[in-house]
């Protein structure tokens, strides 16, 4: 059985959305940011960056959100969660995938955490709002591939593991000013996706309210 470390709303959520869609047993295991669970002892043997999430398969321990997705994938192929290896629609996933988290996560990580970046609080608010206008720009590229997809998912008819990805992030943009809700076919994508039922499952099970996206 699989055991996903998380927290609620953190990177944890597209696997976890990924575990409700293939219908295996998992357990959730809170890693509780409140009390810097992720820089405990036991948690650093398992995940040394000290960041969440971490899955456990067995003897395998796995960190990084990204790879936690195509391992799942991998180990579940008959679920139809990535396109067959070798295709072009393969390299499509492992592209919008590699998109996600290394151009839009990574920027997303800035806009959260400034204060790495700078030290003081006017340089803070600069990274801050840079950092905004950077995600929008990707936002907006985001858009126009659903719209060139033909849709309704980032590969066009077919659901996949980029997609709950997608989610996760744009959910992240709730609170910005031009948040993903507010483009035409990042907005109808996020409603689509909350009528899933494993997607209202991984919501409801990390107490995530509204706004939901």
């Amino acid at each position: 059985m699989y055991k996903l470390y998380y927290y609620p709303g953190n990177a944890n959520l597209a696997p976890h959305m990924l575990l409700e869609e293939l219908d295996v047993p998992y357990e959730l295991v809170l890693v509780d940011r409140t009390k810097d669970a992720q820089r405990s002892g036991e948690y650093l043997k398992l995940n040394p960056n000290g960041r969440i999430p971490t899955l456990l398969d067995g003897d395998l321990v796995l960190f990084e959100t990204a790879a936690i997705c195509l391992h799942l994938v991998d180990r579940h192929p008959d679920a139809g969660l990535a396109p067959a290896v070798g295709t072009n629609e393969r390299a499509h996933f492992y592209k919008w995938l590699v998109y996600l988290t290394n151009t839009l996560q990574a920027e997303l990580l800035t806009y959260f955490y400034p204060e790495r970046l700078a030290d003081d609080n006017v340089a803070i608010g600069q990274v801050k709002a840079h950092a905004e206008a950077r995600v929008g720009g990707m936002l907006d590229l985001l858009d126009k591939a659903l719209a060139e997809s033909g849709g309704p998912y980032l590969l066009g008819a077919n659901y996949s593991a980029v997609d709950p990805y997608l989610f996760m992030l744009s959910r992240w943009t709730r609170m910005m000013e031009k948040p993903a809700r507010h483009r035409r076919h990042l907005g109808a994508f996020l409603k689509l996706m909350v009528e899933r039922p494993a997607i209202r499952r991984a919501l409801e099970q990390e107490g995530l309210g509204e706004p939901l996206f």
